[in-house]
């Protein structure tokens, strides 16, 4: 190839790239499916495909430095997928496993606690009270802590 000719664009880089920020930020969009939301195989398959397009890429960049770019940008894409790759994998497999288990909390059908809470007004209101007035009471248990 001649000193002035024109390199082409190394899209494997940029392909990578683009399916790593996919496995990053689209685990809300995976979460909503039972197959996907307890382990999220969707998300680790794009950064695998990405992780490996990266690579391809980098080979490309500095096997053919005269052929095709990606010297300069090719090291910081492929960092900036790692970085992705661990921060997700972080949150994912050990953040989210910290959060306590639900063992306690009550099942369906099952008759609930007694409990006091205080309403919108500052006013207690108890399970009892609730229940003295209705028939039937809806109660709504999130898992989780603040």
């Amino acid at each position: 190839m001649s000193a002035g000719a024109k390199k082409s664009w190394n899209w494997f880089l940029w392909i990578g790239f683009l399916l790593a920020l996919a496995g990053f930020f689209s685990y809300t969009f995976f979460a909503q499916f039972p197959i996907t939301r307890d382990f999220p195989w969707a998300n680790l398959l794009l950064f695998a495909v990405g992780g490996i397009l990266l690579v391809l890429g980098l080979f490309r960049a500095f096997g053919k430095p005269r052929v095709y770019r990606g010297k300069i940008l090719g090291p910081i894409l492929a960092i900036l997928g790692i970085l992705m790759f661990g921060f997700f994998s972080y949150v994912f497999f050990y953040v989210l496993r910290q959060v306590p288990p639900s063992t306690g909390a009550p099942r369906v059908g099952q008759k609930a606690p007694e409990f006091t809470l205080s309403d919108q007004d500052g006013k207690d209101v108890s399970l009892r009270d609730l229940t003295s007035r209705s028939k039937a009471v809806a109660l709504i248990f999130y898992r989780g802590f603040w």
